[in-house]
């Protein structure tokens, strides 16, 4: 059988194969994604025959062609599905199978000298033939079916090993090639960089075109490196790179991270010694501009990561706050219950109770302990301006409203926040807020226990107020269907705009005055003049005595002292009845009476003993008297009876006297 084949077409010129460690012509086609090679020449007659020994074609080339190509053999696009037995060419050096259909390498083991073996383009699945070519530089086997990287272990000289376009997943079995200068294995399934150990002659690896995400392993000697079209999304994970001071040129491009901005700047700024980015030239300026941006970019990372801790150190304070607040809640609650079950507990029966309880019977700090301590040693309050906003979570945020705030920081404060804070204990600083914030106008309550319209009252202390925020949780009161109308009506002097984030109307004030006008008249006609007094200021004093003398009682005197009022920012004296005490206050007032009280008994106690005991003893005097005055006048004429005698005696006690 005679096919055609290639050839090269100088005749004159024998063929010269180099592999020069420092630059190879080669390595300029490996850059091409699909290494294709083009062998053209003259037409020479190549006779394969059969043997009847075997089943493969056999290869014979004539005296003049072995003479023209004596170490070169060309068989690309043959349509050979098997390689021939090449007969009597032992000291053939490069082998062209390009372009076939062959499924398996063999027959090519007498091939002692062979230095370069070319199999692109065919259907090979296993590497498989080649232990005993130890002489073979340059394999190429790129766009087969190749899944596994195997049998290379006496290919100890390898220079380039070509293995692009396989479904390779995973690199192996290749760290004994420490002569390998030029490893391609673009196209493939990897996606892990690994097992390159070993490798120290290496200078060029092609991963174009795979999966390759991360952990990209440095080498010594490595100067070319691509990247291309991956899944490297970050530059943490090729920061390793930057320590390789052999690597000059490396692409990236078609990755996630090359769509970043930051992109070009970060790879120039880390890896100062490359020479080319994305097959592109750098320039000094490039190198500087990079330089610059990176600086910014890494002071701009520093301040993200610091407002990123501040944010987590704010949400585990918030948590750690929330918690405390729960804990004290429950232990209000339980503390409500035990007293509760208390008043009802039974009376003795036969020297014992009739029910005993045998988990509240422990101190209630028991009872709790286990579940603080598994709380984080955080803090238990956080103070936080945000914009126009003060943030104020937990009691101990309530302290620092006696700080020393900046004149301008307090000015542009106007909505101020409680978190987690007890209402009673937010009442006793209004005070302290309308003087330190005095541009404040809207005040929001979130778990702040909110649970009777009578806490509102305590509002109308501030200075000014436009709008009011109470959310539902942890404020139960929100849910009393009229608890809005009723702010309304007791703030009616702040003129207040928003309630909640929703507009008030006309019709909703109108509403208000209708619903609750009645409860103020008689709020301060139950209330006794003195103690009215002591909830006015002196200004609301002198009106209230000129109510009550008479004075004021003209027709549309109320109407006009309402409009006044709203206009001056100041309460009516009837809404003013409406107050607040707060529970601390209340049980200090209720101790104070009980305590006045006492002393009281005792007082009149002692009184009444002490008039019985004056009662009893006049009662007995008036008894022993009669006797008394009898035994006086009997004494008294016993005594005068003698005379001389006894004025003898009154001479001596005067004489006894002046001495």
């Amino acid at each position: 059988m005679v096919i055609q084949t290639s050839s090269i077409t100088d005749k004159s010129k024998p063929f010269e194969f180099r592999i020069n460690k420092e630059q190879s012509s080669f390595h300029n086609r490996l850059l091409q994604h699909d290494l294709e090679k083009n062998y053209s020449g003259r037409q020479d007659n190549t006779n394969f025959g059969s043997s009847s020994s075997i089943s493969f074609p056999v290869l014979q080339r004539t005296a003049e062609e072995k003479v023209l190509n004596s170490d070169r053999l060309t068989l690309e696009r043959q349509k050979l599905t098997v390689c021939p037995v090449i007969d009597g060419e032992d000291h053939l050096r490069l082998l062209n199978f390009q372009h076939n259909f062959i499924t398996r390498i063999q027959n090519i083991s007498n091939l002692q000298h062979l230095v370069f073996l070319d199999l692109y383009d065919n259907q090979i699945e296993e590497i498989s033939g080649v232990s005993t070519l130890r002489s073979l530089r340059v394999l190429l086997l790129g766009k087969n079916r190749i899944k596994k990287i195997s049998n290379l272990e006496n290919l100890k000289n390898l220079d380039v090993l070509d293995l692009h376009g396989n479904q390779i997943t995973k690199i192996e079995n290749i760290s004994h090639l420490s002569e390998l200068r030029v490893l391609n294995l673009a196209r493939n399934l990897l996606t892990i960089v690994e097992n390159l150990n070993g490798l120290d002659s290496l200078t060029e690896l092609n991963l174009r075109h795979n999966q390759v995400s991360k952990d990209v392993d440095t080498l010594p000697r490595l100067q070319r490196l691509f990247l291309s079209f991956n899944n490297i999304s970050s530059f943490e994970d090729i920061l390793c790179l930057a320590d390789s001071s052999s690597l000059s040129d490396i692409t990236l491009d078609g990755n996630p991270i090359a769509q970043e901005t930051w992109y070009k700047h970060t790879v120039l700024h880390h890896m100062m010694q490359l020479r080319q980015l994305d097959m592109k030239r750098i320039t000094e300026e490039e190198r500087r501009m990079a330089s610059v941006a990176a600086r910014k970019e890494e002071e701009r990372k520093r301040e993200s990561h610091k407002q990123t801790l501040l944010k987590e150190k704010k949400r585990l304070t918030i948590c750690n706050i929330a918690r405390q607040w729960e804990i004290q809640q429950n232990r209000i609650a339980l503390v409500a219950s035990l007293n509760q079950d208390k008043d009802n507990e039974p009376c003795q029966i036969n020297g014992s109770a009739a029910y005993v309880f045998p988990e509240e019977s422990r101190s209630l700090d028991t009872i709790l302990s286990s579940a603080v301590q598994g709380l984080s040693v955080l803090e238990s309050h956080l103070v936080e301006v945000e914009g126009d906003t003060l943030c104020l979570y937990g009691a101990g945020a309530l302290e620092c409203l006696d700080r020393n705030w900046s004149v301008q920081t307090a000015g542009i404060i106007v909505t101020v926040s409680f978190m987690f804070i007890e209402f009673d204990e937010i009442v006793q600083v209004l005070t302290k807020l309308k003087i330190k914030f005095p541009n404040s106008v809207h005040l929001k309550f979130k778990e702040t226990n909110l649970v009777t319209l009578q806490q509102f009252n305590a509002l109308a202390q501030m200075h000014r107020m436009e709008q009011l925020t109470v959310d539902p949780q942890g404020n139960p009161v929100v849910n009393f269907t009229l608890w809005k109308y009723y702010v309304l009506f007791r703030l009616n002097h702040f003129n207040l705009q928003k309630i909640n984030g929703v507009k008030v109307t006309e019709n909703d004030i109108v509403m208000a005055e209708r619903l609750f006008g009645i409860l103020a008249y008689v709020a301060s006609s139950e209330l006794p003049h003195y103690r009215m007094l002591s909830l006015f200021g002196e200004s609301r004093r002198k009106q209230f005595h000129y109510l009550l003398e008479g004075k004021g009682k003209k027709s549309g005197i109320g109407s006009e002292e309402s409009s006044d009022n709203r206009r001056n920012g100041g309460e009516s004296t009837t809404r003013a009845t409406l107050s607040y005490t707060t529970k601390d206050f209340h049980m200090e007032k209720l101790e104070e009476i009980k305590e006045r009280k006492t002393f009281c008994q005792t007082y009149v106690e002692n009184l009444v003993k002490e008039a019985a005991d004056i009662n009893m003893k006049n009662e007995s005097l008036q008894k022993l008297w009669p006797q008394m005055f009898i035994e006086l006048v009997r004494d008294a004429v016993i005594e005068i009876r003698n005379k001389n005698s006894y004025m003898k005696l009154c001479l001596q006690r005067i004489t006894d006297q002046k001495q």
